[in-house]
């Protein structure tokens, strides 16, 4: 009998339908596949190579110890993904930069119901290449606080709601609101400026 298996060619699903047997071959094709992406969603939010290679590295953990609980709901990626920003979120909440946070609150407070209309967001991006792009939007989100930053991430390009980013910050969902608002619209006025700073380089 051949037990020979082409692990790069297997489905995600195949793979941890082996791995959860024990095969950590196949678990070792999963690294090899999500890793790149992880480690860019941890840096994202955390801003410092080595605290995201070691979120990244906690996360294959967990995802190895707790395999028996992925039951296909959502794909691999999304759920491993999710690993990775509760531990980032966890890693953001020990280090309470309070003095920056603190400033922050009193601003993004002081727009009372603000915080419960709806929120447009703009596009001052609008005519630059996608490397450009992508080069804008990681200048911006550097200059986000780290709780502003990682409810912008979590709800804009991870797709979590309200309710489950709450859960996940250990906070109510108006205060999610409130800073998904703040958030947004410092990146749009941080997106603009980069642009124009871009634009006038040439």
């Amino acid at each position: 009998m051949q037990n020979w298996v082409n692990y790069s060619e297997a489905s995600d699903e195949d793979l941890v339908a082996m791995a959860r047997e024990g095969n950590t071959n196949a678990f070792e094709e999963l690294v090899v596949r999500h890793k790149d992406k992880l480690y860019g969603r941890a840096f994202s939010m955390l801003r410092n190579e080595e605290e995201a290679i070691d979120v990244t590295q906690d996360a294959w953990i967990k995802a190895w110890k707790r395999l028996a609980q992925f039951h296909g709901d959502s794909s691999f990626s999304t759920w491993i993904t999710r690993i990775v920003i509760n531990l980032c979120v966890d890693k953001l909440r020990k280090q309470k930069r309070e003095q920056t946070e603190s400033i922050e609150k009193i601003e993004e407070e002081s727009g009372g119901v603000e915080r419960f209309m709806e929120v447009i967001w703009p596009n001052p991006s609008e005519g630059l290449e996608k490397t450009e792009l992508r080069s804008v939007i990681d200048k911006a989100l550097a200059q986000l606080s780290n709780s502003h930053r990682a409810v912008l991430i979590m709800h804009e390009f991870q797709g979590m709601q309200y309710k489950e980013i709450a859960k996940a910050m250990g906070c109510s969902i108006g205060t999610v609101m409130s800073r998904l608002f703040y958030a947004r619209r410092k990146m749009a006025s941080l997106m603009s400026k980069l642009n124009n700073e871009e634009n006038h380089e040439f």
